[in-house]
């Protein structure tokens, strides 16, 4: 390995390569930030542009491109709840919310160190385990993937406030609804789209989420003006906040970001997982693991809230690289275009890329260390900068945020469609958040329905119709488990509390 590394170092230290690795961050930082048009389609772009370069250059380039988008991906989410990319929509949970008390700085701050270290811990477990998570990446079946979704959608837990279980698990329902319209993947009909051709391929997620978040946050800006006096919206506005953490706060998001790191790196070693996913998990776990104050704070602004699904997302990103260059498995879309294009380098990618193509393999590696550096010390000094967008009036603000949604949910399709469908599910989601419903389990739910329901047809059909493989398998049994548990923790939680009540009242 240490030969692979300084390999690496030397190929990586070249001025080109290095000038790609600028480039490619500096460039997908601000498509992260412009929603709608994510990393896929700016690799897409990249590929006629590196066909002149050496592969490891092409590469280094590409990769910048995809972790810079994650690490910018954070700024809308944060700002004006316009989620970037689908990766940090879990990141305006809580960054938005901080963003509007005044603490923009703060939180663009935060998203910047766990960035940094989930990409940087990421991309030292990529270097230092790539090949024997290769082997846990191939050991797992369609039956422990649909345990892993099952999981992923407990998370749903952490999206309720108290007392509100019952309309997070509302909105879960709808969002596992809306997965299932358009032409089913395994028999080829066509499911709910009630003779429209337009529904033929489904919702987007790019249209639920610009829909539920961007596009009905604006509308609540609007309606917050008339309900909020304007004495108190003059206090408020354009308040970036200072730039500088508190000891309790680094201590507050330091465990979070450990925690975050691995676990959103193993979860971008699965093929098809990704940082949605991680992000999302990562979010509910760390809510889930809070007690008391903090577990208070979440909703509200929680700096470990917003720590980890950035360092969860970054690190997957990084995690997502162990199977498309050890096996040639992409583990994401993105993956899957840069896969495309290390074949139109001539390289295969797969167990032989370490002795083919050395230079490749570890130039990648070593190369997302040095992005995220470069991500770092580009980002920080222009957070005072980038938070100045609080400070438009909302006269124009609001505008901006209707035109980025709406442009960018069009420029993915070109189907006026689109826009009509994104509109109804916004004034959906205002109804909605007016009677304090949560839309984060909808998402959660409309990522993970697709996922959950071709597993589990793949697992049946495996295991003749039986639904045996949740206990007879070690990897599932072990992941169910781990549901029940955190389906049991808020129920004994809630149990506990009632029984303190009931003394109280007894006594």
């Amino acid at each position: 390995m240490s030969e692979g590394i300084l390999i690496g170092l030397s190929t990586a230290m070249q001025p080109l390569n290095l000038l790609m690795v600028f480039v490619g961050c500096f460039a997908g930082t601000f498509i992260g930030m412009l929603p709608g048009l994510g990393p896929i389609s700016a690799i897409a772009l990249m590929i006629p542009i590196t066909y002149g370069f050496d592969p490891a250059a092409g590469m280094i380039l590409m990769a910048g491109v995809y972790y810079g988008a994650v690490f910018g991906g954070s700024t809308s989410s944060i700002l004006i709840n316009a989620p970037g990319i689908a990766g940090t929509v879990a990141t305006a949970f809580e960054g938005y919310p901080l963003a509007q008390r005044g603490d923009a700085g703060k939180a663009l701050a935060i998203a910047a160190y766990a960035s940094f270290a989930g990409g940087t811990i990421g991309a030292v477990l990529l270097l230092a385990a790539a090949p024997a998570l290769a082997a846990v990446a191939l050991s797992f079946q369609s039956a422990d993937y649909f345990a892993l979704m099952v999981l992923g959608l407990t998370a749903v837990s952490a999206f309720a406030a108290r007392g509100q279980f019952l309309k997070a698990m509302m909105m879960t329902v709808v969002g596992l609804m809306l997965a299932t319209v358009g032409q089913d993947v395994s028999s080829d009909t066509y499911r709910f789209t009630f003779g429209q051709v337009d529904l033929l391929d489904g919702f987007s997620f790019l249209l639920i989420a610009m829909a539920t978040f961007a596009l009905s946050e604006a509308l609540m800006v609007v309606l917050r003006r008339q309900m909020v006096a304007p004495e108190a919206l003059a206090a408020t506005k354009g308040h970036m906040g200072s730039l500088a953490l508190s000891r309790g706060e680094i201590r507050e998001m330091v465990p979070a970001i450990l925690r975050a790191s691995p676990f959103g790196f193993l979860i971008g070693v699965l093929p098809g997982a990704g940082a949605t996913i991680a992000s999302f998990l990562a979010y509910g776990m760390e809510r889930n693991v809070a007690r008391g104050e903090a577990k208070a704070r979440f909703g509200k602004g929680s700096v470990r809230g917003l720590a980890a699904p950035e360092t969860a997302n970054n690190a997957a990103s990084t995690g997502s690289f162990v199977p498309l260059l050890t096996l040639g498995i992409p583990g994401s879309g993105t993956t899957a275009v840069m896969l495309g294009a290390l074949l139109s380098f001539g390289i295969q990618p797969g167990p032989s890329l370490f002795q083919d193509r050395p230079e490749v393999f570890w130039s990648v590696i070593v190369s997302m260390y040095l992005g995220n550096v470069i991500l770092l010390i580009l980002n920080l000094p222009l957070i005072p900068y980038i938070a100045r967008l609080l400070t438009l009036p909302r006269q124009i603000l609001v505008p901006l945020i209707l035109f980025f949604s709406l442009i960018g949910v069009y420029l993915v399709s070109f189907n006026p469609f689109d826009i009509q469908a994104m509109v109804a599910f916004a004034a959906f989601a205002l109804v909605f958040r007016l009677m304090d419903y949560p839309m984060a389990p909808l998402i959660l739910a409309f990522v993970l329905g697709r996922l959950m329901e071709e597993n589990l047809r793949r697992a049946l059909l495996i295991n003749d119709g039986s639904i045996s493989f949740l206990w007879e398998r070690p990897i599932c049994l072990g992941i169910t488990i781990v549901t029940i548990v955190v389906l049991a923790v808020p129920i004994f939680d809630w149990w506990r509390q009632r029984r303190v009540v009931t003394a109280g009242e007894g006594g």
